[in-house]
């Protein structure tokens, strides 16, 4: 409340005011000026767009990709987390609703709103007033050749515009009430103004005044609302800052430009170095949300670097780790494991992604650090609109990038199993945000599995945050990670009223891990069930045997007492089966080390009938069973998946063991 008296005590801007600023005596001259200066090299710069054009006409489909998000922009067609609406070309867009459960904000002052509301989610709006369909219109303004259907998109670029400032005044309901949402929208709103900087419907001083107006209004809310104070800065912040350097450096003549991108500037610097490990894992505790961040310090990076700005050699080098991380992690399609929260969050509006997908930022990052240990993959389409043609070439000229191997990320908590097709990443380390664990999971020792670049053994996601407290906590508990349970426990106690913390409670950490030409060994352990009336410590091995084309898994559990212990594997859909093992499955399952040596008579098949991807053979003794389950591949999706059950009696010193085969 404190930052939001001192932003109302500022004087609010006026046309008098943005004309001063600019230095031109009349509204019939802004245009000359505003969208003159200040944005020369910036990738939104019009002036870049032949350079763009050509470097998307030798990419195929790249074009049509972007006309075909400006075409749904134009309609007023919006995917919102797997919800599909449409306002109607030319129609004012409801701003202000959430379309999962039809639930209208009302548009007060922000302290008067109550934000969270049983079965009501703010993200769903939040996802509609970041504005993202202005970057989208200004795509199909640079890819369309035809003369009337550019003026179309730019016709409707003023139009959604005005329609955002006039429905949402500064400080006032949903789009108002978090920082991060309001930076990544001013971002958005400057870089489409430049997209549009030649059209005569942009330029138009009824229009232009208050666009520029609202940019400033909201640089002044975003810093006199910086989300520094919560029990760890996190990606809000570096979303804060980001938004204040965009815009500060595409439109320097905004009242308090300067100081704002010195404070941006400064911010960044730090938060790069508190908030990416070393080793190029985000601290956030989850892949998905490294995905965020990456791109978060990406645009920054690129923005900066076209305006003169200098961020750093450690900023360089965090960014450069980020881009190496996701490659380590990422299977042959792109897609990266959803350890931890997965909020389907990006900053990049340019192309539509599946929400596991982080691929894409590997290419990205080779073409724009010219690092040849990341060349590898297709040019993105990411890379087309930031870097342009040069980009491109910088990309091709590049050699080919040698095979990723086994990566551990001790910082992270994340270490990767990879040979033979198969892509294994595991959970052991510290919660993230520094303990407070704000998007962690209770999946310590638990995995995911890629085979061929498939999703085969999965975490189940997220689903959602505030709309619904008991599929959150039931989503990120013990019993919806590929983890053995104790006693019906959770790792880490799961408060309802605590829905983004999870204190460190497990302290999972890996104690051996080899990596070699054959074989690839992680020993794991966490104390989770240490504070059970009858303590249990639970110490996981796994080992990839890429002659024989498997994985062994091994729990090992010390302790006192008789337990009940019960695992479980994920899967991703519903095609999976129980029957018997063949001899040969049998015959290479015996040859992994520390295998079992007797299975139950039943297997699981997991994939297609008739052709499956891998079947999982258990220890004698743990009679596995298929249930019904849930999978989220992103926020707000939720479908019918299998869980494989199995468990038994135990006392300690026991075991339980079971081996995946592939193919």
């Amino acid at each position: 409340m404190a930052r939001q008296a001192r932003y109302k005590k500022r004087e609010r801007l006026d046309e008098r005011g943005v004309l001063a600023a600019f230095g031109v005596d009349s509204a019939e001259a802004l245009a000359d000026r505003a969208l003159v200066e200040g944005a020369g090299g910036a990738w939104c710069d019009v002036a870049q767009r032949a350079s763009v054009l050509e470097a998307l006409e030798r990419m195929p489909g790249a074009a049509q990709r972007a006309l075909a998000r400006a075409r749904a922009a134009l309609r007023g067609e919006f995917d919102v987390f797997g919800t599909h609406v449409c306002f109607g070309e030319g129609q004012p867009v409801d701003w202000s609703l959430d379309v999962g459960s039809g639930y209208r904000y009302p548009v007060v002052p922000v302290e008067r709103l109550k934000l969270a509301r049983p079965g009501v989610d703010p993200k769903y709006p939040w996802e509609l007033g970041r504005l993202d369909c202005l970057v989208a219109l200004g795509q199909g303004y640079w890819v369309e050749r035809e003369e009337s259907a550019r003026r179309a998109f730019a016709r409707d670029f003023v139009a959604r515009t005005l329609d955002f400032l006039q429905a949402n005044p500064v400080g006032e309901g949903v789009h108002w009430t978090c920082a991060m949402e309001v930076a990544l929208r001013g971002a958005n709103l400057a870089q489409a103004l430049w997209m549009f900087a030649d059209a005569p419907e942009a330029r138009r001083p009824e229009f232009l005044v208050p666009v520029l107006q609202a940019l400033a209004e909201h640089s002044a809310w975003v810093e006199t609302h910086l989300e520094d104070g919560g029990a760890v800065p996190n990606n809000h912040l570096v979303s804060n800052y980001v938004g204040l350097l965009v815009v500060g450096l595409l439109f320097p003549r905004l009242p308090d430009a300067p100081r704002q991108v010195a404070l941006a500037t400064a911010g960044l610097r730090a938060q790069v170095e508190a908030q990416v490990h070393p080793d190029g894992s985000s601290f956030e505790g989850s892949v998905p949300y490294h995905r965020l961040s990456a791109e978060l310090f990406t645009l920054a990076f690129v923005v900066a670097r076209s305006q003169g700005v200098e961020l750093g050699e450690v900023y360089t080098r965090r960014l450069r780790g980020m881009f190496a991380a996701s490659r380590a992690w990422c299977s042959e399609r792109g897609l990266a494991p959803q350890i931890g929260d997965n909020d389907s969050g990006r900053v990049f509006p340019f192309r539509e992604r599946d929400p596991r997908e982080q691929g894409y930022l590997v290419p990205l990052g080779a073409a724009l650090l010219g690092d040849a240990s990341l060349a590898e993959g297709e040019y993105p389409d990411e890379a087309a609109w930031l870097l342009g043609q040069p980009g491109l070439a910088l990309f091709q000229a590049l050699p080919a990038a040698p095979p990723v191997g086994s990566t551990g990320f001790a910082a992270g908590g994340f270490h990767v199993l990879r040979g033979a097709g198969a892509v294994v990443t595991v959970s052991a380390g510290a919660q993230g945000q520094g303990g407070v664990g704000g998007h962690s999971h209770n999946d310590k020792l638990s995995f995911e599995l890629h085979l061929d670049g498939r999703p085969v053994i999965v975490d189940p996601g997220t689903g959602t945050y505030t709309r619904d407290p008991s599929v959150r906590n039931a989503m990120r508990s013990t019993a919806a990670h590929n983890t053995p349970q104790v006693d019906g426990a959770e790792q880490a106690r799961l408060e309802a009223h605590r829905l983004f913390a999870l204190p460190e409670a497990a302290r999972a950490r890996v104690e051996v891990f080899q990596t070699g030409a054959g074989l690839d060994r992680l020993v794991a352990r966490h104390d989770g069930y240490r504070l059970l009336s009858s303590p249990v410590g639970v110490e996981r091995t796994l080992v990839l045997d890429k002659r024989e084309r498997a994985l062994g898994v091994s729990d090992s559990f010390v302790g006192v007492g008789l337990h009940e212990v019960v695992s479980r594997i994920h899967l991703p859909d519903r095609e999976a089966r129980v029957r018997e093992p063949t001899a040969g499955e049998l015959a290479r399952a015996l040859r992994v080390p520390q295998a079992p040596r007797t299975f139950e008579p039943l297997a699981v098949e997991l994939g297609p009938e008739g052709s499956p991807v891998a079947v999982v053979l258990f220890e004698r003794g743990v009679s596995p069973r298929l249930e019904t389950s849930r999978y989220s591949p992103g926020y707000g999706l939720l479908a019918e998946s299998r869980v494989v059950v199995f468990g038994a009696r135990l006392s300690p010193p026991a075991w339980l063991r079971w081996v995946v085969v592939f193919g």
